[in-house]
């Protein structure tokens, strides 16, 4: 059944295939209450702003902040990599061979890198996206020759069931995935101008679902479509939101609402739900920005102060563990390209002074953790 949303077209395996009609929807309207969350929105992601122009390189923290998104949004899709798994592996304190559940996350994250790195000479086109899809699935479930990575789907998919016949959701057949994504396009780079940024950021996740133009990691590659969406716009300067923890913990909510877009009546569901979860992102990241920042003040002052002519090395070490807070002594030999014996010493008096916590108690390959800093993280949104 047709709506104003979109049309069913049937297929020769005797099934439907929803077509999205392009953006922006026909007579959009957001109530007072749908407002109001857009309000708290950008204002939250406004004091989010604020916060980052008072801090003193910001990137020096966005890598965490990209991870946790990363492993949130890998978690929606099945993969069961955590924040851990992932840095004791860039410590090299795993096997060589990095599992598929822990590259899909380091993939993420050099996904995001990759994008924010195109945005600078490349509009927000089907051309960076199919570069970032590429990097995103390189090596790992879905990135099979067969499935072309990097590249428009030549093939049906569908969205729950075991097949298009009894499934959740059938996007557009491969031939209609081209004009769609086009039509996508002009929204994103003309189109978007009568609706305020995160109006358009909602739309524009909805519909590249909808569409489902890859053969695999649609999910994945439409939720780093908010993130180069805000940071195209100048909303944020670096990758510090993380809103797949709601769209996690509401799981199932997320879906419907998704789901919801290919009814009359479904947009402004949806984006209530995006707004909200964009408000929780943008609140839990600015506190956790500032707490970062009192705790590197409160640790360096701390080290100036007890390090004696170790001050040099030992802020060097700070500033790694805020990129990489799980550490052995080889990885940080590596890094900052110091001896055995001297990187022995400074991670000894790093634990003496409560700085890192050492979690084997084992004499030889020691673990160190910067527990303070890692604490920071694991917040769970509450909608209350």
């Amino acid at each position: 059944m047709d709506n104003p949303n979109g049309s069913y077209a049937r297929q020769p395996g005797d099934y439907e295939a929803y077509i999205p009609h392009p953006l922006p929807p026909n007579a959009l309207t957001l109530s007072p209450s749908t407002q109001s969350l857009l309000s708290k929105a950008d204002l939250a992601l406004g004091r989010l702003d604020g916060a980052l122009a008072i801090i003193p390189n910001p990137d020096r923290f966005a890598s965490m902040f990209a991870l946790k998104e990363a492993v949130l949004s890998s978690q929606i899709e099945g993969t069961n990599a955590s924040v851990s798994d992932v840095l004791e592996y860039e410590a090299q304190m795993q096997a060589a061979e990095r599992s598929i559940d822990i590259q899909e996350v380091t993939n993420y994250v050099d996904a995001t890198n990759h994008g924010i790195e195109l945005l600078k000479t490349l509009p927000l086109t089907g051309r960076l996206i199919k570069r970032v899809h590429k990097t995103l699935m390189d090596g790992v479930r879905g990135g099979e020759p067969s499935k072309t990575p990097g590249e428009y789907r030549r093939t049906q998919n569908w969205i729950g069931g075991a097949s298009p016949a009894s499934a959740r959701l059938v996007p557009p057949p491969a031939d209609e995935v081209g004009p769609a994504m086009r039509e996508l396009e002009k929204f994103i780079n003309d189109g978007h101008s009568e609706f305020p940024p995160l109006v358009a950021a909602g739309l524009i996740h909805a519909q590249f679902e909808t569409i489902h133009p890859f053969a695999d990691g649609n999910g994945r590659t439409g939720r780093l479509l908010i993130i180069f969406w805000l940071i195209d716009r100048h909303i944020l300067k670096v990758p510090v939101l993380y809103p797949s923890l709601c769209m996690k913990i509401e799981q199932d909510e997320y879906i419907r609402r998704l789901d919801e877009t290919r009814t009359a009546s479904g947009w402004e569901g949806w984006l209530r739900f995006f707004f909200d979860a964009v408000a929780a992102a943008a609140t839990e990241a600015t506190t956790v920005a500032l707490e970062i920042v009192r705790l590197q003040n409160r640790h360096r002052d701390l080290v100036t102060v007890e390090f004696g002519k170790r001050v040099p090395n030992a802020v060097r070490l700070l500033d790694l563990l805020f990129r990489h807070p799980i550490v052995i002594s080889k990885f940080v030999e590596t890094k900052l390209q110091l001896s055995q014996p001297t990187v022995s010493a400074l991670l000894n008096e790093f634990v003496r002074h409560n700085i890192l916590n050492e979690t084997t108690g084992a004499r030889r390959n020691r673990k160190y953790s910067y527990d303070s800093y890692l604490s920071l993280f694991p917040r769970l949104y509450d909608r209350s």
